[in-house]
């Protein structure tokens, strides 16, 4: 079994780092070769330790990695370099994520005042600016989490940091996104980016993020 695992592992890990792919290539290529992994993993515990079972998970695993991951497609990428480029100086900080997602993060200086969920005038141009790539990428979803400090209770801040999420849809939808491409999610004060020990530290902790994904289609 230990060595069986150490193979499956391995034929994931191979096949998601080829250095010739593109972006778009390794994302799929990704989620294939974990999930041949796991499949391979699970067909040898559920079935002893014929070969031919182990394959038989590992090809079944592929295709629900496949189906499952991310694609980090030209739209995504194009959309990275113009949001990077729309809030150069605003310190609005645009990654890639490790499962192939866009990832914006926002802080408390351009986004949202201790205890309130109005948008900041100096958001609005960096949000008019992503509501348009959102429309030119047809095929992602969006998930908007709003965080806080740790000032007040949890029962001020965990319906404070979804609401936050909330207007930030509701501003991007206003702009012609569909809500149905949306989730919101509020999480309170827990999950800090700093000790809440600070004035600048609680300041990075009130902050929301927003999550770009292309699922990967058959």
């Amino acid at each position: 079994m230990k060595k069986l695992t150490i193979t499956a592992l391995a034929l994931a890990l191979g096949v998601a780092g080829c250095a010739d792919m593109s972006p778009t290539q390794r994302g799929t290529a990704t989620g294939a070769g974990v999930g041949a992994g796991i499949g391979a993993v699970l067909g040898a515990a559920t079935g002893g330790g014929g070969g031919g079972r182990a394959l038989g998970g590992a090809a079944i695993g592929g295709a629900l990695g496949a189906v499952a991951g991310n694609v980090w497609s030209n739209h995504m990428e194009n959309q990275k370099r113009v949001m990077e480029q729309a809030t150069k100086g605003t310190g609005v900080q645009v990654t890639q994520t490790a499962d192939n997602r866009l990832k914006l993060e926002i802080p408390s200086d351009i986004s949202f005042d201790v205890g309130r969920a109005d948008i900041k005038p100096n958001l609005r141009p960096v949000l008019d600016r992503f509501a348009a790539t959102l429309a030119e990428n047809q095929a992602s979803v969006v998930t908007i989490v709003g965080h806080t400090d740790n000032t007040g209770s949890d029962a001020v801040n965990d319906p404070l940091s979804r609401e936050r999420a909330v207007r930030t849809r509701d501003y991007l939808s206003a702009r012609g996104v569909s809500p149905s491409r949306f989730s919101v999610e509020g999480r309170g004060s827990h999950e800090p980016l700093a000790a809440n020990n600070s004035d600048a530290n609680r300041a990075r902790n009130r902050r929301v993020e927003i999550f770009v994904a292309e699922p990967q289609r058959q």
